[in-house]
């Protein structure tokens, strides 16, 4: 038996790979393939469009795949189908960072609309076309939503009035001159599974068990280990300084009067604590990468 996974083909391809490897598994995609090796003979992997995972996910051609909330959205709206795909892990990361994403409702910087309600009888140009119809409706305003093969930012004035789009950092907006008048969602990638699968106990277990170390990889992102001894005169001291994901551990050595403290903490502070830990008699301090943390 195997699990039918879909990886995200274009832009969050790379970023869920290297997501994978850190959570263990090592997927290697060829250009000339949709089918990529991974080193878990109980996986088998398909590319696939974030735009249709969730349709494949919901019909059973896959067991479960990576997509964004934006696209389960988007699939939802277009079927009336809500819960039509079971989120197992909510993945906080994106092409260019470890954070969400919005698509945000932009006109041009001289636009004389200023609100979203100012759009009323205007066109919208996007490719979230159902998600962005079902937010003017909840909003009450009357708009035609086209759909947007692509380069939407370059469409208002003259193809749209405004536009909604998706944004990491907002420079490709600013390049066009767009201002952003209100978001429409925010999203991040989600592990989502297809009922059925679930219902099968191996395949539930199987799944379980990748959510649980992606969310562990996504854990240890940007956290580090840091271990030293210390004398226990000087411990107070050193755990007042110490910003621990739970409770530093501390462990006796040989010698009495020296303990051993192990804690993880976020990887920009560590310039800053380890000379104030050197300054508070800790020694033999060591920093350690993380792969995974499974709270």
């Amino acid at each position: 038996m195997k699990i039918k996974l879909g990886i995200p083909k274009g832009s969050l391809q790379d970023a869920t790979v290297q997501l994978f490897a850190r959570a263990g598994y090592t997927i290697y995609a060829s250009s000339r393939s949709y089918f990529p090796t991974i080193d878990d003979p109980e996986i088998e992997c398909m590319l696939i469009r974030a735009q249709e995972m969730a349709r494949y996910v919901a019909d059973g051609v896959l067991d479960a795949g990576l997509t964004g909330l934006d696209w389960v959205a988007e699939h939802e709206a277009s079927n009336g189908a809500n819960g039509s795909v079971v989120p197992l892990a909510d993945l906080v990361y994106a092409k260019q960072s470890f954070g969400k994403v919005r698509w945000v409702l932009a006109v041009p910087e001289d636009s004389r609309y200023r609100r979203p309600e100012d759009l009323d009888g205007a066109t919208i140009a996007t490719e979230l076309v159902r998600a962005t119809e079902a937010y003017f409706a909840r909003k009450g305003i009357r708009v035609k939503v086209e759909f947007s093969w692509g380069a939407t930012e370059v469409k208002p004035p003259v193809l749209a009035d405004a536009i909604v789009e998706v944004t990491e950092t907002g420079s490709s907006l600013r390049a066009n001159r767009l201002r952003v008048i209100d978001t429409v969602l925010e999203s991040n990638t989600q592990l989502i599974a297809n009922a059925a699968s679930l219902r099968d106990p191996w395949k539930a277990t199987k799944l379980d068990n990748i959510a649980l170390l992606l969310k562990a990889a996504i854990e240890a992102h940007g956290r580090v280990g840091i271990m030293l001894n210390v004398r226990r005169s000087d411990l107070p001291q050193i755990l007042a300084l110490l910003p621990a994901l739970q409770r530093p551990t501390v462990a006796p050595l040989s010698d009495d009067e020296w303990v051993a403290v192990n804690t993880i903490i976020e990887e920009r502070t560590v310039r800053d604590l380890i000379p104030r830990l050197k300054a508070a008699s800790a020694q033999g301090i060591v920093e350690y990468p993380l792969n995974k943390i499974v709270i």
